[in-house]
């Protein structure tokens, strides 16, 4: 396949406008699916969490599920919505394979909410408001796994499988309205918006919010006008971004590619496209229908919805912080540089920090942990940081390092066992022997043998040369298996070099 040509960056800029709309699909983390009993959960043998309502067979009649309408009600206030007095589903007339019925329940005219907007903040301070046209539920749609092919997409794949435990899990899709004005920061914007409906769903406790598992996508509109004139361009729809820094380099890269293709005198066609991750690339998908190919029209089998106006007052009531203000106040208590809250917010780790701190951790050493060495076995094991320990168990680890029980050398070694299953910090402590050695004579009798074993380092530090008792204090180390008190170490060191 031949190269796609992108112009500079800076340079689309001078010449075209961007122009950007995102669609944000939010599963629900209710019991239950949205029209059916089959249970919601992430995971199972295919087609296990399944009922003949979610699959569509003759006879059956959806039914809404309750606990997901408050969801939706509530997300929709948090996102500065009204919510309509009425709202109706409508069937979104469709074929693809992962769709049993061949038809999606959505809402289409009378979404549950509308009419929003969206605080932002950029990492240079930037403020930006993205206007919310409208939030509405829908079910999800089955998962298609492509087999037979090198890279596990649908390109070069010999069969497909379908698993449609996905099939019917609630979900809202919010919807922005034409974002302009991004210019340069266009990208950024995409995906600081996006982490921030993240952090919204998270602390309403509506969704799990993981991105990796498909609990948050993003559909990335992009077009482009040239400067100076009014009508926005032909868009593309770049489909299922699933990671902040993929939505920013998605954005990016369809700027460039199609700011090449207007400059040549081309035309962009309106059509779905799939990113990828290992090329950095957008490629075509179908071409993007617009509403009246889905003839749109009232589901017969549902009633329209209309909360009381109490129920909407007490989820108003009960709507928590909202992201962007909690962002400031927590950079703020903790002190944190422009970057080390970038770092912790970015790695998803805000709420972790947060409950590690309320457990009596310093700010600055929760960071630490939980952006180094439990980030870094997150990365190796392909899990989720917060998922392998708690903030009471780090909690507990620093608590020895406080009270000079522990090292940081051996509480990752205590860390890395609480991950492995092991026990407590206390209880791998005792287990395996890792308490830091403080007896004196000990660590006399391991400073007498190094000292003996390097007299040359000896005799350096006897002629002023303090720096090389580094090498001393290493090799008690190494003997003591990284469990001798390095600050006694040194000054057992000197005191014997002063002798």
């Amino acid at each position: 396949m031949a190269k796609i040509k992108l112009m500079d960056y800076d340079k689309a800029l001078e010449l075209f406008e961007p122009v950007i709309g995102l669609e944000v699909h939010v599963e629900l983390n209710t019991k239950t699916k949205m029209f059916s009993a089959a249970p919601n959960f992430f995971g199972g043998e295919p087609n296990t969490n399944v009922t003949p309502v979610c699959l569509g067979l003759p006879g059956t009649l959806p039914v809404v599920n309750e606990q997901a309408v408050r969801y939706s009600i509530s997300l929709g206030l948090a996102l500065g919505c009204q919510i309509a007095e009425i709202s109706g589903f409508a069937r979104k007339n469709y074929f693809y394979p992962d769709m049993a019925k061949d038809y999606q329940i959505s809402q289409y005219d009378d979404p549950i909410a509308y009419d929003g907007s969206v605080e932002i903040e950029l990492a240079s301070g930037r403020v930006v408001h993205v206007p919310i046209e409208r939030a509405h539920m829908e079910e999800d749609a089955g998962k298609l796994t492509h087999e037979g092919g090198a890279t596990g997409r649908i390109q070069g794949a010999t069969h497909s499988l379908v698993d449609y435990n996905r099939g019917g899990v609630p979900l809202v899709e919010i919807v922005t309205r034409p974002i302009v004005g991004g210019e340069a920061d266009t990208p950024e914007i995409a995906a600081e918006y996006v982490a921030t409906i993240r952090e919204i769903v998270k602390s309403l406790g509506i969704s799990d919010a993981r991105m990796e598992r498909g609990n948050i996508r993003c559909d990335a509109n992009v077009s482009l006008r040239p400067r100076g004139t009014e009508k926005f361009g032909i868009r593309t729809e770049t489909k299922n971004v699933n990671s902040l820094r993929s939505i920013e380099r998605a954005v990016r890269f369809e700027i460039q590619r199609q700011a090449q293709i207007l400059a040549d005198g081309g035309e962009i066609l309106q059509e779905t496209r799939h990113w990828h991750e290992d090329t950095g690339e957008t490629s075509p998908g179908r071409p993007k229908s617009d509403a009246d190919d889905y003839r749109y029209f009232p589901e017969p089998d549902l009633a329209p919805l209309a909360p009381s106006p109490e129920l909407v007052a007490e989820l108003r009531a009960a709507l928590p912080e909202h992201p962007t203000v909690r962002r400031r106040r927590l950079r703020e208590q903790w002190a944190f540089s422009e970057l080390e809250f970038r770092d912790v917010l970015n790695a998803g780790l805000m709420d972790a920090v947060e409950a590690t701190v309320a457990a009596g951790v310093t700010p600055q050493t929760a960071r630490k942990w939980w952006t180094g060495e439990i980030a870094r076995i997150a990365n190796e094991q392909g899990a989720a940081a917060a998922d392998l320990i708690t903030p009471a168990q780090l909690a507990e680890v620093v608590e020895l390092v406080d009270a000079g029980t522990l090292n940081d050398k051996l509480a990752r070694q205590v860390i890395g066992a609480i991950i492995a299953g092991e026990g407590s910090a206390a209880e791998i402590v005792a287990q395996r022997g890792l308490a830091i050695v403080s007896d004196e004579g000990a660590l006399t009798a391991a400073v007498d043998e190094a000292l003996a074993a390097q007299p040359d380092v000896l005799q350096k530090i006897r002629d002023g040369k303090v720096q090389a008792a580094g090498a001393i204090i290493g090799a008690v180390m190494k003997a003591m298996q990284g469990q001798a008190d390095a600050a006694r170490v040194r000054e057992l060191v000197l005191e014997r070099a002063a002798q």
